[in-house]
C-alpha cells in the first residue's frame, strides 16, 4: 500500500513539473555534417554531456539548412562554418554572438591516377580549371553547406564550371559524396577532416591543399532567446562557454583519426 502511495505521488510531481524543465535536460546543436561524418562529435560530446549533465540532440545537415533551422527557433544552438552566413544571421538577430571554435581546411581529393593532372597543385582555382578543362567528372555536394558554397565560389573564379554528365550535384553529406565520388573515380572538394575519416574506404588521393583561400574556419553561434522564448539559452551557454573553454578546447585538440590531428581549436 506505501508503495502505491509513493508512485502515485511520484507521477503528481511528474505531472505537475513544467515542460521546460524537462526540456532543459536536452541541448538542440545544429551542425555541418563535417562534425558529425568525421568523428569529432561522438568523441567530443560525452564529455560535455557528463560535465553539464545535459543530452545532446544532434541534427546534423548542410550549414544552409542548420542555419535555416536556427531562424525557425527549432534549435538552441548551431556550430557551422559560413562565415558571411554567419555574419547575416546574428545582425539579424537569429542569433546572440557568433565565436570562432577551430578550423580545418579544405582539399581536392580524386582518383590515383589523376587525369586532370592536379597531383601537388597549391592553387584551388587553377586545379578546378584543370579538372574543368580535362572533362573529368566532379561531384558536388549541392546542399547549400558551407563545403557547398566555397567550391561554387571557386567555380565562379574559375568563370565557369563543368555541365551535364561531369557535374554531379548529389545533395548529400560529405561523407556520402566521398563515397560516391570513390565509386565513380571522380573529383570532390572536402574538408579535411571528413576526408581523413573516409580515406580508407574510397581509395581517393589528397591532390591539392594549401591555399590560403581554402581555410575553413567553424563558430558556434547560441539561438537568441530574445526571439524565440522556447529555447534553451542556459544550455546553449553552457554549451558556447565549454567548447570555446579550456575542456571544450583539449578535447579538440586530442581528437585523432590515425594519428592525424582534423581540426585546431582556435588560438585564445
Amino acid at each position: 500500500m506505501m508503495f502505491r502511495h509513493l508512485a502515485w505521488f511520484a507521477c503528481c510531481m511528474i505531472l505537475a513539473t513544467p515542460p521546460a524543465v524537462f526540456a532543459e535536460a536536452v541541448l538542440r546543436l545544429a551542425t555541418t555534417t563535417s562534425t558529425e561524418n568525421s568523428g569529432l562529435l561522438k568523441a567530443i560530446l560525452p564529455k560535455f554531456e557528463a560535465a553539464s549533465g545535459l543530452r545532446v540532440h544532434v541534427i546534423s545537415v548542410g550549414t544552409g539548412k542548420a542555419m535555416k533551422l536556427g531562424e525557425n527557433g527549432d534549435v538552441d544552438v548551431l556550430l557551422v562554418h559560413s562565415r558571411p552566413d554567419e555574419d547575416r544571421f546574428v545582425a539579424q538577430g537569429f542569433g546572440v554572438k557568433r565565436t570562432d571554435v577551430m578550423y580545418n581546411d579544405f582539399v581536392i581529393v580524386g582518383p590515383k591516377d589523376d587525369p586532370a593532372r592536379i597531383r601537388g597543385q597549391h592553387d584551388v582555382v587553377e586545379a578546378m580549371r584543370r579538372i574543368l578543362d580535362a572533362k573529368a567528372v566532379f561531384v558536388s555536394r549541392g546542399d547549400d553547406s558551407g563545403t557547398d558554397k566555397m567550391e561554387k565560389g571557386y567555380w565562379e573564379l574559375v568563370g565557369r564550371r563543368p555541365e551535364g554528365r561531369q557535374y554531379l550535384a548529389a545533395g548529400q553529406g560529405m561523407g556520402e559524396v566521398l563515397t560516391m565520388a570513390g565509386n565513380l573515380s571522380a573529383y570532390t572538394l572536402t574538408d579535411r577532416a571528413t576526408f581523413g575519416a573516409y580515406r580508407a574506404r574510397t581509395g581517393l588521393d589528397l591532390l591539392v591543399e594549401g591555399d590560403k583561400r581554402m581555410f575553413n574556419p567553424y563558430s558556434v553561434i547560441a539561438v537568441n532567446p530574445a526571439r524565440y522564448p522556447g529555447v534553451n539559452a542556459r544550455g546553449a551557454t553552457q554549451f558556447v562557454e565549454w567548447i570555446t573553454g579550456r575542456d571544450g578546447r583539449r578535447a579538440i585538440a586530442e581528437f585523432r583519426v590515425n594519428g592525424e590531428q582534423l581540426f585546431v581549436p582556435t588560438p585564445r
